[in-house]
């Protein structure tokens, strides 16, 4: 089986994180009596993942009899194998990645759905912005060619011809922005123009998920048998992250110290991480998750997300969600 590996997005940001390798943050001193659980990141370690290092260093999963390793991706380490191979309980992911692996054989569930709006951006510099996917029009967008299907189906969403606008290759870094090479990249929210911002160089973002472009991001996947034969592990699991993102809500510079002090050698800069915790809000926390809680979804938001992700090419159906273990959490 073939996984797609996540795009080397944050790189730039993340100078000396490699060095961590795919080490896992250390399990709590006298967890021996826990049920020992391994939860697959999907990237390196940032304020990315700050609820669950919040829910680590609280004792929230400790509340729950679960000594829980946090294991960070890469772009050398996908999140799926390790937990279709039942290495890891759970991983985050994206919804896309999730089809393409459910496509190929895996049996995994979406059990929750942290980012209520998906983080990819057009970034552009505010003396020549896109507000407005019409804006892209005559423009020279810089991003990597694999992401062509997510500029079509943007494209597709909101009756633009994609023909009109230049694609330009370019590596994963503002550079090509902040140089007139090109009018705009296709980024993620809370990387690229949080590295502008704090360079001083004014930008301007339009979310993509304003826009229609629906795809459930930094997602919750578990494979039907941990389903079925770990469950209460799974709900424990939820739970703690539950109680370490709504801490992070409450103080997201408290999150970001966190962040770097549990890292010091990942190379993370305080102010990158504060600005980063502070955008992640408004995609992480929505009247929806005012109403009934973290990492909720509904039938509404599954059926958006099946809708654009068949303009990605992955034929999915609603079954590929399973509400009842964030139910259990949140009771």
């Amino acid at each position: 089986m073939t996984y797609l590996m996540h795009p080397t997005r944050r790189s730039f940001l993340s100078t000396g994180a490699a060095a961590l390798g795919a080490a896992s943050f250390g399990l709590p001193a006298g967890a021996d009596d826990r049920k020992q659980v391994n939860f697959q990141l999907s990237w390196l370690h940032s304020v990315q993942f700050g609820g669950s290092y919040i829910a680590q260093k609280s004792g929230y999963w400790s509340d729950q009899g679960l000594a829980v390793s946090l294991t960070q991706g890469g772009p050398n380490a996908p999140v799926e194998p390790p937990v279709v191979s039942g290495t890891a309980l759970v991983g985050i992911s994206a919804a896309d990645y999730t089809a393409a692996a459910v496509a190929q054989g895996a049996p995994f569930k979406i059990i929750a759905v942290a980012m209520q709006k998906n983080p990819f951006a057009i970034a552009s510099l505010s003396a020549n912005p896109v507000n407005a996917p019409a804006d892209l029009v005559g423009k020279k967008i810089g991003m990597s060619v694999s992401n062509t299907p997510v500029l079509q189906a943007l494209c597709a969403l909101n009756d633009v011809d994609i023909n009109q606008i230049e694609i330009v290759p370019t590596q994963y870094d503002p550079a090509p922005l902040v140089s007139g090479q090109v009018d705009c990249l296709l980024c993620w929210e809370t990387d690229l123009p949080v590295a502008m911002t704090i360079q001083g160089v004014d930008n301007t973002t339009m979310l993509m998920a304003d826009h229609g472009y629906s795809v459930h991001s930094q997602t919750y996947i578990a494979t039907e048998d941990s389903i079925a034969n770990r469950r209460a592990e799974l709900v424990g699991l939820l739970k703690g992250e539950i109680a370490g993102w709504n801490d992070y809500l409450a103080d997201t510079k408290a999150a970001a110290v966190l962040t770097v002090d549990m890292f010091p050698d990942a190379g993370l800069d305080l102010p990158t991480q504060v600005l980063q915790a502070e955008r992640q809000v408004p995609l992480m926390f929505s009247d929806l998750t005012a109403a009934n809680g973290f990492g909720w979804f509904t039938d509404e938001t599954v059926a958006a997300n099946v809708e654009t992700l068949a303009l990605l090419g992955r034929e999915v159906g609603p079954d590929l969600w399973d509400r009842s273990l964030l139910e259990d959490a949140h009771a």
